[in-house]
């Protein structure tokens, strides 16, 4: 008995102790929350309602969502090219690859990026046939490969620009970006594109980001960049010196980025 009340005794200490760390990770969770609601609102008393002059986007991951995992499709059209691996071990094959520098030059996405591309889906799948990487390759510059992540991104982003805001894709991406764009019919949303094949420099790199911010002809400091990267949207953005915001994380939809930046949108419609 007094074994059990010594064991209560000490869970129930483990137990408040537990709440402690709880309560102080709510509360600095909420000091967070706090603190960037009041930075924004005070981003929006100097700049005239809106709190940035600028909205930099990130393509594949942000505004562009794959139809299908890459596995799945890997593997459905190597089929008659004679791949065998699972998606899970074309998943894995995959992102090993994918995670090794890239030996051939200081960028992956060098104008098409076939070199970089044609290593990655070899290494992936264990096929070396040329046939398999060009319609693989062809695919995903095909609007069916692709789907925009926000039904209400077109009517936010007229927003935005109705508002003043000028709007930028800052992508890590190779030249089938643009028809890629064109063909999905929101190449029209944007003032200006900073594709990293064509600037010559990838995210996290701060130049991609200021070369945006040239494009749209605004300082660093007024542009707010959205992305799902921690490394190369968040960090990159605010070594560029712009701020950024996490997608998925710090805003959920592209009407969050447009509350948070102090534009008003029209009522949502029930779906």
């Amino acid at each position: 008995m007094a074994m059990a009340r010594r064991m209560g005794a000490s869970l129930a200490r483990r137990g408040v102790a537990g709440g402690r760390v709880l309560l102080a990770r709510r509360s600095s969770s909420g000091c967070a929350l706090a603190a960037a609601s009041d930075f924004d609102e005070y981003r929006r008393s100097i700049n005239g309602g809106i709190s940035h002059k600028a909205l930099l986007v990130d393509a594949a991951g942000t505004l562009l969502i794959p139809a299908q995992p890459a596995a799945q499709v890997y593997r459905e059209i190597g089929k008659k090219y004679g791949v065998t691996y699972t998606e899970q071990e074309i998943l894995a094959r995959y992102r090993w690859a994918y995670s090794q520098p890239w030996y051939q030059s200081r960028l992956r996405y060098v104008r098409d990026a076939r070199p970089f591309w044609e290593y990655i889906v070899q290494h992936a799948s264990g096929c070396s046939s040329k046939e398999y990487f060009e319609e693989l390759y062809h695919y995903y510059e095909t609007p069916e490969a692709w789907y925009v992540s926000d039904p209400d991104a077109g009517m936010v982003f007229q927003a935005l620009k109705d508002a003043g805001v000028k709007i930028a894709v800052v992508s890590n991406f190779d030249t089938r970006l643009r028809p890629l764009m064109n063909s999905l019919g929101c190449d029209h949303w944007f003032d200006a594109m900073a594709i990293s094949a064509e600037v010559e420099a990838e995210k996290p790199n701060p130049t991609i980001f200021l070369h945006a911010c040239e494009l749209v002809g605004v300082k660093p400091e007024d542009a707010v960049h959205v992305g799902d990267d921690r490394r190369n949207d968040i960090w990159g953005a605010r070594d560029a010196g712009c701020d950024a915001w996490l997608w998925g994380g710090d805003v959920q939809s592209f009407r969050d980025v447009a509350t948070r930046m102090g534009v008003n949108l029209p009522q949502a419609k029930a779906r």
